[in-house]
């Protein structure tokens, strides 16, 4: 899927493929809370780093106006290009959308939006992580 406000919606393995054979970068753009308490993507397989950085704040769920800035700063640190494909990633793929879309508009990019996130939509009994996301299709995760 192409979206004007981003280069468009890819699957988590779609995503880890990306990741396994070009300098693609993955960002988690949720809260520090979630990367505590329910885990994180482990890149450490493939010998990269995961980039974090907050969408929103918790527990305001506030966007943060300095997102684009401390993302690109970081980057920067990194030695991370402009161009280098940029995979953001959420718990359901809607907040990773947003961030795709700002740092698209800041100049990035190629960006991607990683559909069904970390852990997914729910299932009939209201639990994340067994339908879709990175955690539903067996890729490497971490919990503290």
């Amino acid at each position: 899927m192409r979206t004007t406000a981003y280069q468009g919606d890819v699957g988590p393995e779609e995503a880890w493929k990306a990741l396994s054979e070009s300098d693609a970068v993955l960002i988690d753009v949720r809260t520090r809370a979630e990367w505590a308490y329910v885990g994180l993507p482990d890149l450490s397989p493939l010998g990269r780093q995961l980039f974090l950085a907050e969408w929103q704040s918790f527990p305001t769920q506030q966007v943060d106006p300095e997102f684009a800035g401390k993302l690109m700063a970081a980057l920067g640190e990194a030695g991370v290009g402009q161009e280098v494909p940029l995979y953001f990633i959420c718990r359901s793929g809607v907040r990773s959308a947003a961030a795709a879309a700002a740092m698209t508009a800041a100049g990035y990019g190629p960006c991607f939006n990683v559909s069904g996130g970390f852990e997914g939509d729910r299932n009939e009994a209201g639990h994340r992580g067994q339908i879709n996301g990175w955690k539903a299709v067996g890729l490497p995760w971490t919990q503290s």
